[in-house]
């Protein structure tokens, strides 16, 4: 196979599928459908409120997947003694960001779910990172951590509540100068929030000041772990994308520890999303611990940098079948793309354009 050749997702997907291959984790394949009641009782979790549905011959009510993570959760064993470590590309049917209306995506991700210790959050959190190289852009991955940022609000006195988070979500500090005088926090603990919440930077440019933020406000196990994973990250490989920001969040009612996006040059909204989900295993009456992510390949379909549709046009007049054959072969041999039309497209972007008269070049 001819990986240049391949139009930019399908090269993107065919290198996710070798990067997690390389790391152990199994190919996962499921049904296209699943009892809509999964999805009734989650739908905070997906990330588009539509779903397709339709009545089977049981009379039980169906719905075309929106989301892969649920269903594996659902088909899969509760083991909190070992890591189970799945990658998927499937197809899911919801509203794409790109057309606002129902379509096919192809989605890719992974999900590592049991015994979640540092090293597995941060070998997560990696191969989140090698993904994004894989889509021919520079990318950096912003990411915060819930736990980190719960443990702030209890030493402030704000409550983890859906409003707060989006005003953090936000960076909505006028909001937030207004709920702390509310509940009668002192100027000097808001003040402490909003410049925990105004921190941005590459990890290895911030850290040493969040470290310093934080210390004697977020438990030392807490701070631990987060500081530990945070400099292993930085000092890995793609070090230099990783970006650390509070106002990353997620929902609290599914999501705990770090969470993360990413973000590609050119693309408007993040082309990938994770994090910790124990507290929506929890929810779904399971001991293990979780964390994965996806990537949204239906983003970059829609941005995908194509200069060309083909390398070669060739253009015929007075040719028999074998001389347009013999120039068509002789081109593909050489690694090169061809489309052979009797005139020249309005709609196609080629890199060369042959005409062939009489069996040769002209």
């Amino acid at each position: 196979m001819n990986i240049e050749s391949l139009q930019q997702s399908e090269r993107i997907l065919f290198a996710l599928r070798g990067l997690y291959d390389k790391y152990g984790y199994v190919r996962y394949k499921m049904n296209k459908f699943e009892e809509y009641d999964l999805y009734a009782r989650n739908k905070d979790f997906l990330i588009s409120e539509g779903v397709i549905t339709f009545t089977d011959t049981n009379g039980k009510l169906m719905a075309l997947k929106p989301d892969v993570t649920l269903s594996i959760v659902k088909n899969t064993k509760d083991d909190d003694s070992r890591v189970q470590k799945l990658y998927y590309n499937e197809n899911v049917y919801r509203v794409s960001g790109g057309t606002h209306s129902f379509k096919e995506i192809m989605q890719v991700g992974l999900e590592a779910m049991g015994d979640i210790d540092d090293y597995c959050i941060f070998e997560v959190m990696s191969l989140s990172a090698e993904s994004l190289a894989c889509t021919e852009r520079n990318c950096i991955l912003e990411f915060s951590h819930l736990g980190v940022l719960s443990e702030i609000l209890r030493y402030v006195g704000i409550p983890e509540e859906q409003s707060v988070m989006r005003c953090i979500g936000e960076k909505n500090a006028h909001e937030l100068t207004g709920i702390c005088a509310s509940l009668g926090i002192s100027e000097e603990k808001c003040a402490l929030l909003k410049n925990i919440l105004s921190v941005y930077g590459r990890v290895d440019e911030v850290l040493p000041e969040v470290r310093k933020l934080l210390t004697g406000i977020v438990s030392e196990g807490t701070l631990s772990s987060f500081v530990g994973i945070a400099r292993a990250l930085s000092n890995s490989a793609r070090g230099e994308m990783y970006y650390l920001d509070f106002s990353i969040v997620s929902d609290i009612r599914y999501y705990n520890g770090f969470v993360f996006r990413g973000f590609a040059e050119g693309i408007p909204s993040s082309v990938l999303s994770g994090g910790q989900y124990d507290t929506m295993m929890a929810k779904m009456k399971r001991k293990s611990g979780a964390i994965g992510f996806a990537v949204y390949l239906d983003m970059l379909e829609q941005y995908e940098k194509n200069e060309y549709d083909v390398d070669n046009l060739l253009v015929y007049e007075d040719c028999t079948v074998s001389q347009i054959k013999a120039q068509t072969d002789a081109l593909i041999e050489k690694g090169e793309s061809v489309l052979v039309q009797k005139s020249i497209p309005s709609d196609v972007k080629y890199k060369k354009l042959i005409r062939l008269q009489g069996g040769k070049r002209i």
